[in-house]
C-alpha cells in the first residue's frame, strides 16, 4: 500500500518528489539524518561500504515524514535524547531489527515500530534492502495532543515503551497512505497551515492509540477527571450558560463535534450524559439562588429566572437531588 509513499499522489500522479534524492556520500547522508531525525551513530555492517541512500522529507505541522534508506546494511545507536524526538519507523521493503524489551524484534514490509528516543535507549539494524517511511515527531507535540484529546499527559510508562504494531491493511497503514497521498498532492504545505495541522493531529492521535494498545497503557487511566478537550470545553460552556439551558446539539456544534461524540465522551469520562450534567448543574445554581436571594424574593420568581416553567417537575427533581423541597430550602435560608 505504501510502496510509492511520497512519490505519487491521488490517482497515481507523480509528486514533486518524483526526482528521488540519492547520495553515496556518508557526510551528506548523515547531515540529512541529523536534520530530519536527530544526531546518532551509524556504522556500516560491511567495512568501507558506501551508501546508496534515498533521502526525501516533507512536513505536516510538526511531523516530519521521510522516505529513507541507506542502501547498505547498517547499525544505528546512541540516539541523542536531548533532541526530544519520537521515531515511528514504517518498513516498506526489506527488514529492520529493533531493540525491544529484553531482546529484539524485526519489522518487515507493512509493519511499524515506535520509540521515544527522548525517554529510552534504542538501537536498530537494517539489511541492504531496507526502505522506510519514517515519522519524526517532537515529544512535546505528542504531549500537547494527548492532553487535548485525553485530558492528561501520559507518564513514562507509555513513553518508555517500544511498540511493534501495524501490518498490511491495518488502520495505521490506511491512514499513512491517505496522509502521504494528500501531502504529495498539496506540497509544499505551509508550516502552520490548517491542512498540515489537520494531518498532524490525525497521525498523532492514531499513533497514541496504537502505542497505548501495544504498551497495555490506558489513556483514560487518569480517571474521569482526565476527560478529552471537547468534554472539558462543553462543561465550560454549559456551566457559564446554565441559566439559559443551551441544547446539547448547539454546544456540540459550537465546539465542532457531533452531538453523539459529545454524549459518548460524557458517559465515558463523567458517568452521565451532557443533558443530565446540565440538569444537575442548573439545580445546583437554583439552590444557590434560593439560599442567597434577597428577602421577599419568592421561589416562583427564582425558578422563573432559571427558565423553569413546570414547578411540579422541578420540585420532584429538586427533592431527589437535595432531599427537601425548594420552599424548605428558602425557609431555612430566611431563618
Amino acid at each position: 500500500m505504501l510502496e510509492d509513499a511520497l512519490l505519487t499522489g491521488p490517482g497515481g500522479r507523480p509528486s514533486p518528489f518524483d526526482a528521488r534524492a540519492r547520495s553515496s556520500d556518508w557526510d551528506e547522508v548523515q547531515a540529512f539524518c541529523r536534520e530530519v531525525y536527530m544526531p546518532y551513530r551509524v556504522r556500516p555492517v560491511l567495512r568501507l561500504s558506501r551508501p546508496d541512500a534515498t533521502m526525501i522529507s516533507a512536513r505536516a505541522g510538526d511531523v516530519t515524514f521521510s522516505r529513507f534508506s541507506y542502501g547498505v546494511p547498517i547499525r544505528l545507536d546512541r540516539f541523542d535524547p536531548d533532541a526530544g524526538n519520537i521515531l515511528v519507523l514504517n518498513t516498506l521493503r526489506g527488514a529492520l531489527r529493533h531493540q525491544y524489551r529484553h531482546g529484539d524484534i524485526a519489522t518487515r514490509a507493512g509493519e511499524s515500530f515506535v520509540v521515544d528516543c527522548s525517554r529510552t535507549e534504542y538501537w536498530l539494524e537494517g539489511d541492504a534492502d531496507h526502505m522506510q517511511l519514517n515519522l519524526t515527531i517532537p515529544h512535546q507535540t505528542m504531549e500537547r495532543i494527548a492532553e487535548r484529546w485525553f485530558g492528561f499527559v501520559p507518564d513514562d510508562a507509555l513513553w518508555t515503551s517500544r511498540v511493534h504494531f501495524g501490518g498490511d491493511g491495518s488502520r495505521w497503514q490506511i491512514l499513512l497512505d491517505y496522509v502521504t497521498r494528500t501531502m504529495a498532492a498539496d506540497l509544499p504545505l505551509p508550516t502552520d497551515g490548517n491542512l498540515g495541522r489537520h494531518l498532524e493531529e490525525m497521525i498523532c492521535l492514531d499513533l497514541l492509540r496504537e502505542w497505548a494498545a501495544g504498551a497495555g497503557y490506558r489513556l483514560d487511566h487518569g480517571g474521569r477527571s482526565a476527560a478529552p478537550w471537547y468534554v472539558r470545553q462543553a462543561e465550560e460552556i454549559l456551566a457559564a450558560e446554565a441559566r439559559d439551558a443551551p441544547t446539547i446539539g448547539e454546544v456540540a456544534s459550537r465546539i465542532g463535534i457531533a452531538a453523539r461524540t459529545l454524549s459518548d465522551g460524557f458517559r465515558r469520562f463523567r458517568g452521565t450524559s451532557p443533558r443530565e450534567w446540565l440538569a444537575a448543574h442548573r439545580l445546583d445554581g437554583f439552590r444557590r439562588d434560593l439560599e442567597t436571594a434577597p428577602a421577599g424574593t419568592g421561589v416562583a420568581r427564582i425558578a422563573a429566572s432559571w427558565g423553569y416553567v413546570n414547578f411540579g417537575a422541578l420540585a420532584g427533581a429538586y427533592r431527589r437531588r437535595f432531599g427537601e423541597t425548594p420552599s424548605a430550602t428558602r425557609q431555612r435560608a430566611h431563618r
